[in-house]
């Protein structure tokens, strides 16, 4: 058929995860309250880290800035799918997906260097901790954050670019709970090479180059733990990173699985897989950070007696 004598789309049909409506309506409670716990666990990190002057320092700088990013990610996604488990039409317009493939690759990629930018000041603090203070100076957390903003802004606006560049004239169901670009890119019916280059392109360069700066500062900083003599010097070490050890392993585990993998139509496996990127991950981050994190404790402690006088 010819693309100019086909009828273009301009609405697509999420699948979501099944057309029982026992399993939609546990599956809507489920994600309902993940997605509350996500709201109240990232704005209640922000608040306490602005609110408490012993967290004023590059870390929790980056960790703010990380639970203001889950926020707005999973809110890209969440109210969308909450909404489609109670609905029987599951559709979603043409520039509600561009919308949404837009700010899901912001999000998505800031939260990478995010993570990236974490380990090197755990890399720093750890392997150069007297000249710490120095290195991870107020200005050089700033450029750095606002770098990770510009990266995934220039990712969600190569990956908008990509949409705008498909032509959808045959099916227009995606077999996922949000539009992303990987089964966009699948479902189009006109010419996917240049997409796929950007979109492997995107996920190699800064994807992949993001995670290695991980992998290379956790390699320095597992080195560097296992030649202090101590074993309570080892312990305190591995306290502090082990918590942004946890998350990155979650994120990057899933993302690079779902964006590097040879191009398919979405499994069973896939959905779920993105579920713990989209969903899981926003929610578990300040859990893992609050729970794991002896400052963040005792900063919620202090919090907690000035509200109650105590």
């Amino acid at each position: 058929m010819a693309e100019s004598n086909c009828t273009r789309v301009t609405e697509f049909r999420l699948t979501g995860f099944s057309e029982d409506p026992v399993i939609q309506v546990t599956l809507f409670l489920i994600f309902l309250i993940t997605y509350l716990v996500t709201i109240l666990g990232n704005l209640g990190m922000i608040v306490l880290i602005r609110a408490s002057p012993q967290l004023h320092s590059p870390m929790y700088y980056f960790l703010g800035n990380l639970a203001f990013v889950d926020l707005c990610s999973s809110t890209v996604i969440a109210p969308k799918m909450l909404v489609d488990f109670i609905s029987e039409k599951k559709g979603i317009a043409y520039a509600g997906c561009v919308a949404q493939v837009f700010t899901f690759d912001l999000f998505g990629m800031t939260e990478c260097f995010l993570l990236a930018m974490m380990a090197y000041d755990r890399y720093v603090a750890v392997c150069h901790p007297l000249v710490y203070h120095l290195v991870m100076s107020p200005k050089c957390c700033s450029q750095l954050v606002t770098g990770s903003y510009l990266v995934g802004l220039t990712n969600g606006v190569g990956q908008t670019f990509c949409m705008a560049n498909l032509s959808f004239c045959g099916s227009s169901i995606i077999n996922l709970f949000f539009c992303d670009i990987s089964p966009l890119i699948s479902l189009s019916t006109s010419d996917t090479t240049l997409s796929r280059i950007i979109l492997r392109t995107s996920a190699s360069l800064f994807g992949v180059s993001s995670s290695l700066v991980v992998l290379v500062s956790y390699v320095a900083i597992i080195s560097a733990i296992l030649s202090i003599s101590s074993t309570k010097g080892k312990h305190k070490a591995f306290s502090t990173c082990a918590s942004h050890l946890t998350a990155v392993s979650i994120f990057y585990g899933t993302s690079l699985f779902m964006y590097l993998k040879p191009s398919s139509d979405s499994s069973r496996e896939d959905k779920w897989a993105a579920v713990l990127y989209t969903v899981v991950t926003p929610m578990l981050n300040p859990l893992i950070y609050s729970l794991r994190n002896k400052e963040v404790k005792e900063a919620l402690r202090r919090a907690v007696l000035r509200e109650t006088g105590g």
